[in-house]
């Protein structure tokens, strides 16, 4: 099974190489990791240039946003199991996407997470605090819970199924697509108990929670 690796960046020069760099560490071989930028202007692309054996595609042009990138990346992605890893995030050990595929061994047209621990902006060994997302129901949805994004991996039936991210939610539309995919469509999830990705304090995944969660009942009443 291959596996396609979304890295959405803009003005990422800082942090874009500890990702590549831990999407290069990876035991697993059959990896598919694409680039999307949005017309950085900090040298971005000439880091990503450095990690040509790893970065299999790359875009550089305007977007209308986070979102919208991630879905130019799902079109151009052809891997069998795809998920996102922000330029602010890393693959927490060289075993993360291998631990993934297992759990797609498990339940081959279902979706995948894990744990994510934040870690602090200049070093990336300090960790700050866990996120264990533990195993997720319906129900917990409707009650604010969702698993960490940058740990969830769906397979390529899903998105097939599912579709791409909406638009209609700019500050969070990762949310509303777990839910449709894990409660509007009831697809089976498996959780792996381990540490799967490493999330910089100030980043834009981070800084969105917050937004989130003042977004969930509109989410609630679209994608419900």
């Amino acid at each position: 099974m291959t596996v396609s690796i979304i890295t959405v960046c803009y003005n990422s020069s800082q942090t874009i190489a500890d990702t590549l760099q831990s999407i290069r560490q990876q035991d697993y071989p059959h990896i598919e990791s694409i680039v999307v930028d949005g017309g950085s202007t900090d040298g971005t692309m000439n880091m990503v240039a450095q990690y040509a054996d790893v970065v299999t595609k790359s875009v550089s042009e305007p977007d209308k946003g986070i979102y919208d990138a991630m879905n130019k990346g799902l079109t151009m992605a052809t891997g069998d199991i795809i998920g996102i890893l922000n330029s602010d995030d890393m693959m927490a050990s060289p075993h993360s996407i291998s631990q993934i595929v297992a759990a797609f061994r498990e339940q081959p047209n279902g979706c995948v997470y894990g744990d994510l621990v934040y870690v602090q902006q200049q070093n990336t060994q300090q960790i700050v605090r866990y996120w264990k997302s533990g195993k997720g129901t319906a129900r917990k949805f409707y009650f604010g819970w969702m698993p960490p994004h940058p740990t969830f991996y769906v397979s390529r039936q899903v998105l097939n199924t599912c579709g791409q991210y909406d638009l209609r939610f700019p500050v969070a539309a990762d949310y509303e697509y777990m839910l449709r995919v894990m409660v509007k469509h009831g697809v089976k999830a498996v959780y792996v108990p381990e540490v799967l990705v490493k999330m910089r304090l100030g980043g834009y995944s981070n800084q969105s929670v917050n937004s989130r969660k003042r977004s969930f009942s509109k989410i609630t009443k679209h994608g419900g």
